[in-house]
C-alpha cells in the first residue's frame, strides 16, 4: 500500500514536471500552426493557393543570405521591444509605451550623431547606447512614478505618452531639426563616423562574403540585452522582487518588498530597452532621424513577448518569426498581387489573436493531454 502511494506521488510529480516544461514549449507551436491554418483559409477565400503562398513567404524570409539579413534586421527591433514589454509584465505591468520610449531614445541618439562629427566611432557607439537607454528610461519614468505614487494606471499613461512623443517629434522635425531647403520631415544625414557598422561590411573585412542587408551591429546589442534581462530576472534579488510582486503583491509587501520602488525600477529598465531599439533604425540603417521611425515595433513587441512567454529565449525566437513575416510578407505581396500588404497584416493579426487571446483556451486541453 505504501509503495503504491509513493508511486502515485512520484507519478503526480512527474506529471506536474511535464506540464511545467512540455506544455509551455508546445503551446506556441500549436498556436502558430493553428494561426497558419486560419491564414490558409483566408488565402483560399481570396482565390490563391495557400501552399504557394506559404512557400513564397518562407522563401522570401530565409531563401538566401540577403533575405535572412533582412529578417534578422526586423527581428532586432522586436527583440528590444519584446524584452521591454516582458520586463514590465513580470511585475504585472503593461508597458504599452515602447513606441514613445523608442522615439525619445532615438531623439537622444540623433542629437549625439548630429554633433559628433569627427569623434571615434567606438566612442560614438558607446555614448549612443547610454543616451538611447537614458531617453527611454526618462520617458518611462513619469508613467512609472504616476502608477507607483498616484495610482494612475500605467496602460493609460504610457499610451498617452506615445502620442505626446509623436507630437513632440513632429514639432522638432518640422520646425527645428529639419534639414534646410527640404520639405521631408527629417534631419540631415549623419557623418559616416557615427554610423553603426553593417554586418556584411564586418564580414567582408574578415574575408567572408554574405548578402547585403540592413543588418548591423545593433543585433549584438540586442543579444547582450537579452542576456542581461535573463540575469536580472532570474539571478538577482531585484528580479526576484519584481517576479514576487507580479505573482502576489500582498505576499511581496509582507516579505518586505517595496512595491513603489520595484515598479519604478522595472518600468525604467523597460523604457531603457525600448529606447535601445532606436540604435538599429537611427544609427544602423537610416543614418538620420525620420518621422515615425519605430514603425509600430513597440506594439509588435507586445505580441512577441506574449508568444515568447516573457522569456528572453522565447522572445528571440518569436522576434525572428515576426521578422520573417515582415520580410516574407513584402516578397509575398510582390509575387502574388492579390495578397496585398494589408492581407499580410491580417495574417500577422491572426497569429497575435491565436497566440494571445486564445492561449488559455488551448492550455487546459494541452495540459490534460500531457498528463
Amino acid at each position: 500500500m505504501g509503495r503504491e502511494i509513493i508511486r502515485g506521488v512520484n507519478a503526480s510529480a512527474s506529471s506536474r514536471a511535464r506540464c511545467r516544461w512540455v506544455a509551455p514549449a508546445l503551446l506556441p507551436v500549436i498556436n502558430l500552426a493553428l494561426a497558419l491554418l486560419l491564414s490558409a483559409v483566408v488565402v483560399v477565400l481570396i482565390g490563391e493557393s495557400p501552399t504557394r503562398a506559404l512557400w513564397l513567404l518562407a522563401n522570401g524570409a530565409v531563401g538566401n543570405a540577403e533575405a535572412v539579413g533582412y529578417t534578422l534586421y526586423y527581428a532586432t527591433n522586436f527583440v528590444f521591444t519584446g524584452l521591454a514589454v516582458a520586463v514590465a509584465f513580470h511585475g504585472r505591468l503593461f508597458n504599452i509605451g515602447a513606441e514613445g520610449q523608442a522615439y525619445i531614445g532615438g531623439l537622444g541618439v540623433a542629437l549625439l550623431c548630429l554633433g559628433a562629427g569627427g569623434w571615434p566611432t567606438a566612442l560614438v557607439v558607446a555614448a549612443a547606447v547610454v543616451l538611447a537607454a537614458a531617453g527611454g528610461t526618462a520617458w518611462a519614468f513619469v508613467p512609472a512614478w504616476l502608477q507607483a505614487r498616484r495610482g494612475s494606471h500605467v496602460v493609460i499613461t504610457t499610451i498617452m505618452f506615445n502620442f505626446i512623443a509623436s507630437a513632440l517629434m513632429t514639432h522638432l522635425l518640422v520646425n527645428v531639426l529639419i534639414k534646410p531647403g527640404q520639405q521631408s520631415p527629417e534631419t540631415r544625414e549623419f557623418d559616416p563616423n557615427t554610423w553603426l557598422p553593417q554586418l556584411h561590411d564586418v564580414a567582408r573585412s574578415l574575408g567572408w562574403e554574405i548578402g547585403r542587408s540592413p543588418l548591423n551591429l545593433s543585433v549584438l546589442v540586442a543579444l547582450a540585452a537579452g542576456a542581461v534581462v535573463w540575469i536580472y530576472l532570474w539571478h538577482t534579488r531585484w528580479g526576484y522582487e519584481l517576479r514576487a510582486l507580479g505573482h502576489n503583491e500582498t505576499a511581496a509587501v509582507y516579505g518586505g518588498i517595496l512595491p513603489a520602488r520595484t515598479v519604478i525600477v522595472a518600468m525604467s529598465i523597460s523604457g531603457a530597452l525600448a529606447g535601445l531599439m532606436s540604435l538599429n533604425e537611427v544609427m544602423g540603417v537610416q543614418h538620420r532621424l525620420l518621422l515615425n521611425f519605430p514603425g509600430g515595433a513597440g506594439y509588435v513587441g507586445i505580441a512577441v513577448a506574449l508568444m515568447g512567454r516573457n522569456h528572453p529565449l522565447g522572445i528571440g525566437l518569436a522576434a525572428v518569426l515576426f521578422g520573417a513575416l515582415y520580410q516574407g510578407g513584402s516578397e509575398l505581396s510582390f509575387d502574388m498581387p492579390n495578397l496585398t500588404r494589408d492581407m499580410v497584416v491580417v495574417i500577422q493579426g491572426l497569429i497575435i489573436l491565436v497566440c494571445g487571446a486564445l492561449e488559455h483556451a488551448l492550455r487546459g486541453p494541452l495540459e490534460a493531454f500531457v498528463r
